[in-house]
């Protein structure tokens, strides 16, 4: 079984964002980093090289492949910023229809811009996911 890439990694989130050279992706990163950091009470931790993600929870499927994962996380990628975490609960539907221009895949929402989307609307959709997860899952101070 192949090994999971998305792994916590002891690169600076700080200096992950400096890095980027889009200043919309760079000023939207810092804006998503206070909004999940606030809703999740976690540090964010950079997993693989180039997703930031809050918390953790250890998952394991029936065919045996697991592993550990961010409760939430997003990733600031030249076409779009992708945040992970955030569909696979019962209200996300009705949140998505209210939260402006984005698109969704396999469990990923895709956002252009943040001032593409209503702030009120993302925040509940990421206090409802987490809210969803932590009912679901043990991972309420749970750390890799």
């Amino acid at each position: 079984m192949a090994d999971n890439k998305t792994t916590p990694t002891k690169v600076s989130v700080a200096t992950f964002i400096d890095a980027l050279t889009d200043p919309v992706r760079s000023s939207d990163a810092k804006a998503l980093i206070k909004l999940m950091q606030k809703a999740s009470g976690e540090e964010p931790r950079m997993w693989g090289p180039s997703i930031i993600g809050f918390g953790s929870y250890h998952y394991k499927y029936e065919s045996g492949r697991e592993g550990d994962m961010p409760v939430i996380a997003f990733s600031p990628r030249k076409a779009a910023t992708v945040l992970y975490g955030l569909t696979g609960f019962g209200e996300a539907t009705a949140l998505l229809a209210k939260l402006g221009k984005h698109s969704t895949g396999k469990g990923c929402l895709y956002i252009k811009k943040l001032a593409d989307v209503d702030q009120p609307t993302l925040e509940g959709l990421i206090l409802k996911s987490l809210a969803a997860k932590r009912a679901s899952t043990n991972i309420k101070g749970q750390r890799v």
